[in-house]
């Protein structure tokens, strides 16, 4: 059995149109209500109006990404049990239109985070880079976090320092938009907001966050095993410690404990390979077969990572994830479990014609139809040689 080959859809507002992904052969579509605000229950009638809208495609709505968690239930303070109550009718709800995974992860604050959203590459493509010295210049002489000094080496406070000297206002205010530009279609932290939100982990270490999630997880594995759902939480991106939070979900440690913390069947994980593989230190085939079945949702992506730590997402067949290996991998998971297990090409360069539009970053259509077509066609060749077709 091969893996459901799925795609990211943003909604109605996405420049990427629902003509496009069809001819790109996604069978299912991952997508949200971006629309909600965090912590707000989704309405049934919201969630079939998004069916229909795919429907009319012949597309079906196979993963949810995400159920964005409140930050009342990572920092577990204030109202966080009401909004865990209003997450588990959200899970019931979208259980009730027949939809089965619900991606979501624990990343406080700021999700997802990159400094350079159009780095050219040597083909004339453009793709996403993180790089600590941005960040570091964000960080100290930007947002001027109280003590962020303490979290850089020596070398990279000194190049930051001199990066800050050297950009224009215009160029400062670009890696700030990007810093912070978040989940597309959503609302925008500005740097205010950004310090009031980091404020409140001021004393959640690792150990608090993790037990927040534990608890998290405690109290709604059971309501989603019960209606059908399986959870799959994403990795950190970047998996590391940035702007003094703790990050919980990086490694094979941390997938574990997660695992092991709540035993339930419907506690998995998003086994995101861009996102595990900017860690040095992961071997991604070894922990795939870790996860085994637990692995309810894939992203296929790849990173180039230098000395500093800094990475640029690369071709998908390229940089430094096994992509073989890693697929092989989970393809033997495939065959025995039941269902198909979707995947869906994560992120992709701009590249060709879409040079010339505006874009969601790292969700152009080019870039990842390509993706697609190459893992298309490397899991038919893996499919083929261990006569799994």
């Amino acid at each position: 059995m091969k893996l459901r080959e799925t795609w990211r859809w943003f909604g109605p507002q996405d420049p990427v149109k629902l003509q496009d992904i069809k001819q790109t052969g996604a069978e299912g579509i991952v997508t949200a209500l971006h629309h909600i605000p965090h912590g707000e229950v989704w309405p049934v009638e919201e969630i079939k109006k998004r069916q229909a809208e795919l429907a009319a495609y012949d597309l079906t709505w196979d993963v949810v990404e995400s159920v964005t968690i409140h930050e009342s239930i990572k920092t577990r303070t204030g109202d966080y049990q009401h909004y865990i109550d209003l997450y588990k009718e959200s899970l019931r709800n979208i259980a009730a239109c027949g939809i089965k995974i619900v991606t979501y992860n624990f990343m406080p604050v700021n999700d997802w985070t990159r400094t350079d959203l159009d780095l050219v590459m040597s083909d004339g493509s453009k793709a996403l880079y993180f790089n600590w010295f941005d960040l570091a210049v964000f960080d100290i002489h930007v947002l001027q976090r109280e003590n962020a000094c303490q979290d850089y080496s020596e070398a990279v406070l000194q190049e930051a320092e001199k990066r800050f000297k050297q950009y224009t206002p215009a160029q400062i205010e670009k890696l700030v938009n990007i810093v912070m530009f978040g989940i597309p279609g959503e609302k925008k932290q500005t740097l205010e907001e950004m310090r009031a939100n980091l404020a409140r982990y001021r004393d959640i270490d690792r150990t608090e966050l993790r037990e927040n999630l534990k608890y998290f997880l405690q109290q709604i594995a059971p309501v989603a095993e019960d209606v059908g759902i399986k959870l799959a939480i994403h990795p950190d991106d970047p998996p590391f410690n940035i702007l003094g939070l703790p990050r919980i979900v990086s490694t094979a440690e941390d997938l574990e404990y997660i695992l092991s913390a709540v035993p339930n069947q419907s506690n998995g994980i998003c086994f995101c390979t861009g996102s595990l593989g900017a860690n040095p230190n992961n071997n991604l085939p070894e922990m795939a077969r870790m996860v085994g079945d637990r692995i309810h949702f894939v992203h296929l992506r790849n990173v180039k990572k230098d000395e500093h730590g800094n990475f640029y997402e690369d071709d998908h067949l390229g940089g430094d994830v096994d992509m073989y290996a890693v697929m092989k991998e989970i393809l033997t998971i495939q065959q025995q479990v039941a269902e198909p297990i979707p995947f869906r090409p994560d992120h992709g360069h701009q590249m060709m014609d879409d040079l010339h539009k505006t874009t969601n970053p790292g969700y152009s259509c080019i870039g990842r139809m390509r993706g697609l077509a190459e893992l298309r066609g490397l899991q038919e060749g893996i499919c083929r040689s261990e006569n799994w077709v």
